[in-house]
Parts: C-alpha cells; sequence; structure tokens
C-alpha cells in the first residue's frame, strides 16, 4: 500500500523532535487522555492485552489510570527512542511490572509475542512524517477485532498564531495538520473498520506571552519545510511577543488565547478480505485469523 506522506511536514525535523523532545508529559496531553479514558465508557471489549505507544510524552497520568482499569491484562510500553525508554522505565516501573512486559525501541526491538486487543496513542500520531506507515505497524500490532484509541492535534490548532505569522509576513508558523475526515479515510485504506471520529476544541489562555511561548516549545515543533531556515535572534523574538501581547485574541480576564483543536479516533482491525483472483496471495497470519473466526451461516 502507498503511503502518504503529509506534503508539509519535513521527516528529518520530525525525527529530531523524537530525540529531542521533553522528556515529560504536557499537561495538555494529560488532559487529552483524561477525555480519551471518558470515552472508553462505550467500548465493551476488554482487552487481555493493551499496548501503550508513547506512555512518556502521552501522559503517565493517564497510563496509570489505564493499568487500573485493566488490572488484570498484560501491558507493553512502546517508545521511539532509547531515552525515552529510559526516562518511562523510572516514571512507570513498580514492582509488580514484569521484566517481560517492557519493550524497548520500537525501530530495534521486537513485538509482542502476541497481537494485543487494545493500542492506545494518545497526541502522536499528528507528528509522524508517515503517518499511514505508523497507522499500518499499529494495524500489525492488533488481532482481529482489536481496537485502536488515539488522539492528535486538528487543522484548527493555533489558528490565531498562524493567522498573526502570515499577517507579519513571516513563513507559516507550524506544518498543516490532517482532517478528521482525512483521518477516517486512512483508517480504512489501512485496513481499519467502523472508524468513528470526532473532535473539539480548547482554548488554553496564558497570563504572558512569555508562558505561552513556554507552552508551545514544551508540545512540538515547526515541521514546516518552509519554516524559517535559520536561527532567530534576540530582536525577532522581541518582536514576536510584542505581536502576541498586542494582536492574539484576549478573554474576559484579560488572559491571552489560543486554540486547540483535539481529534480523537476509533477502529477496530477488521477480518482480513481476500480479492477474487484466479491466483491470491495470502500471508500466513491473516489466513491462521480467517482460519480461527466463525463463518457467517455456518
Amino acid at each position: 500500500m502507498p503511503t502518504q506522506r503529509p506534503p508539509t511536514v519535513d521527516p528529518i525535523a520530525a525525527e529530531r523532535w523524537q530525540r529531542v523532545a521533553p522528556l515529560v508529559s504536557p499537561w495538555l496531553h494529560e488532559e487529552v487522555a483524561e477525555r480519551m479514558l471518558d470515552r472508553l465508557q462505550w467500548i465493551r471489549l476488554q482487552p487481555k492485552a493493551w499496548i501503550h505507544w508513547g506512555a512518556l510524552r502521552g501522559g503517565l497520568q493517564g497510563h496509570r489510570q489505564l493499568a487500573g482499569r485493566y488490572p488484570d491484562s498484560a501491558c507493553f510500553v512502546l517508545e521511539a527512542h532509547t531515552r525515552q525508554v529510559q526516562a518511562a522505565i523510572k516514571s512507570i516501573a513498580k514492582p509488580w511490572w514484569h521484566p517481560k512486559r517492557w519493550l524497548g525501541p520500537v525501530v530495534r526491538v521486537e513485538t509482542p509475542p502476541a497481537a494485543v486487543n487494545m493500542l492506545w496513542a494518545n497526541m502522536a500520531l499528528h507528528e509522524a512524517a508517515d503517518p499511514q506507515a505508523l497507522l499500518g505497524q499499529w494495524h500489525q500490532l492488533l488481532e482481529v477485532g482489536g481496537f485502536l484509541m488515539f488522539s492528535c492535534l486538528g487543522p484548527d490548532t493555533v489558528r490565531e498564531l498562524r493567522v498573526l505569522y502570515a499577517a507579519l509576513g513571516w513563513p507559516p508558523a507550524g506544518h498543516e495538520l490532517t482532517d478528521m475526515h482525512d483521518w477516517g479515510d486512512m483508517l480504512v485504506q489501512t485496513g481499519f473498520a467502523e472508524p468513528v471520529m470526532d473532535m473539539e476544541r480548547i482554548t488554553l489562555t496564558y497570563e504572558t506571552p512569555e508562558r505561552l511561548l513556554q507552552e508551545l516549545r514544551e508540545l512540538g515543533r515547526n515541521f514546516h519545510p518552509q519554516r524559517f531556515p535559520a536561527l532567530r535572534g534576540r530582536a525577532w523574538k522581541a518582536r514576536l511577543l510584542e505581536a502576541l501581547e498586542a494582536q492574539l485574541p484576549r478573554q474576559a480576564d484579560g488572559r491571552l488565547a489560543l486554540t486547540f483543536e483535539i481529534i480523537y479516533g476509533h477502529a477496530l482491525k477488521a477480518q482480513p478480505r481476500v480479492k477474487v483472483s484466479p491466483m491470491s496471495a495470502v500471508s500466513v497470519a491473516d489466513m491462521r485469523a480467517m482460519l480461527q473466526s466463525p463463518r457467517n451461516g455456518s
């Protein structure tokens, strides 16, 4: 299946951010994880084994609540790089945490011994340079009938900052983000079924422009290929702070306001379909899944 790489994501910049991102769970990620947890009340499936993709940045508080919700389920934590693995181990490892439940970097460590029933990925998909490939990786980690729960940023995120940059004639303030309907299409193309997508907008407020910039630095970076290619100076930063103070919308209490669009997605791994042709190739895993599932009408 051909991948669909977003045209405004620089893969080198995205990979570098994965290596240098702060080893903490941002407040917004924890808040979104809490809202994702509320959505689990509509999910009847009880996973016997599940994966937390990027638990360190995705929300350590959310991880603890997930582990408490499924106390009898085997949990595997997957992180992208060694430094995240080491930091997450210190934060997550408990006396009850068996070493075999821990997986190291995705890029060089084997997958769980068997497919899992749930994959939880909070606020990670919008940072992927090749999201179609990432969805495919998640699809492979799930067993047939297992489900994916994810969240990510949507295109209205920091729209006020984008307008400000455009008004000043500066390069884009951030890479373009994918609409929830496009995520739904990509899920179906990957092999997921019954995708359910919804979104909401969260307004965060800040007392000062400096605090606003600090929060944005914790959340991510600008991956746009046409972003300013060099380092900015003190004069530019002073102008940015002045523009934020003067032009950004304010709440009734005078605090600066910034919009974040949050997209939530849920989908099942569907039974693999075999195209009818004189000769068809089916993987061993797919064949086993088809043979083990009950046949309609039998």
